[in-house]
């Protein structure tokens, strides 16, 4: 008889499999009685029906230490399969894994503060500066609240406000003139989702990247909602950004206070919103500062040094 089996969504494929499928080929070597035949997602299993059995039982337990682990070898395997526990790696502070073996941690105290608030809130603002992680740890919650079917769908989203450059220099269309605006956003997905399951996601409108103007007249339900650079947004946008949110739902917004694009004339709409929801049950506002930077270590001092001279401006 055939079976197919297929593989969790939340499993990285090429680690799994291994280095030219090694690691598949070592479960089908313990399994003399079947044979395997797997490609992307799905795992074809021929054989007497109690040998299939044998190999699901298998197959599951190296994909649920492939999964917690982010990592699966030979001796991983056989270990599994004789019923000896294989080392694990800590899971302090562990967001998720992502791609290529890389591991994602909340890893400065604000970093932990989010990943916690997330678990108690439904509404967060996170606000801080350049390199502080806000956003790649908030796309990074949202990734694994997709992979753990807390949500149906993570909706990204930024405001194509200029930056001292003007749209319309832009080479191609509209969403070509966009996309810059979205990319760090897409290079965020890149670490944590392979490749071929983010374009799927992509085309499947499971992960949706759009600039705010897009937000008007949805309701964002079953999904966790990220808007990032809010700090360009002005009180309106921002309204009208909050009450898109629909049941089951978790909101994130992020912002750098320091970096506004806005007219000088015009308030920020994340300015007015953490002066507003200030104290609201369900609403948490994590301010990250230059000890949660983790970019290269010259950031922090140019963020430091920014600050110290807007101080002696005034």
């Amino acid at each position: 008889m055939d079976k197919i089996l297929s593989l969790s969504d939340s499993l990285d494929t090429p680690t799994f499999y291994g280095v030219n499928n090694t690691n598949i080929l070592c479960l089908k070597n313990q399994h003399p009685d079947v044979r395997v035949v797997a490609r992307g997602y799905q795992v074809k299993v021929t054989g007497a029906e109690k040998a299939i059995e044998h190999f699901e039982h298998s197959l599951q337990l190296c994909q649920d230490f492939c999964i917690r682990n982010n990592r699966l070898t030979e001796q991983d395997i056989l270990m599994l399969l004789r019923g000896d526990r294989p080392h694990e790696q800590a899971t302090d502070n562990l967001i998720l894994h992502g791609v290529n073996g890389k591991s994602i941690y909340a890893r400065s105290e604000n970093q932990q503060a989010l990943v916690k608030a997330y678990d108690e809130n439904d509404l967060l603002f996170a606000v801080g500066p350049a390199g502080s992680g806000k956003t790649y740890t908030a796309i990074a919650l949202a990734v694994r609240a997709l992979k753990n079917r807390e949500v149906r769908r993570i909706i990204l989203s930024r405001p194509a406000v200029e930056a001292g450059e003007k749209l319309g220099f832009l080479p191609g269309d509209m969403k070509e003139k966009i996309d810059p605006y979205l990319q760090p956003l897409y290079d965020a997905l890149q670490d944590m989702i392979p490749a071929a399951k983010l374009a799927e996601y992509m085309e499947k409108g499971t992960i949706q990247i759009a600039p705010l103007a897009f937000m008007r007249g949805r309701t964002l339900s079953d999904a966790v909602v990220i808007l990032d650079e809010a700090q360009n947004t002005t009180a309106l946008q921002l309204k009208m950004f909050l009450t898109r949110l629909g049941f089951g739902s978790k909101m994130i917004v992020t912002g750098d206070m320091t970096q506004i694009d806005l007219p000088p004339t015009q308030k920020s709409g994340l300015r007015d919103a953490m002066e507003r929801f200030r104290g609201i049950k369900g609403i948490s506002l994590i301010c990250f500062n230059e000890r949660d930077i983790v970019r290269h270590p010259l950031v922090k001092h140019i963020v430091a040094a920014y600050e110290n001279s807007k101080k002696n401006d005034i």
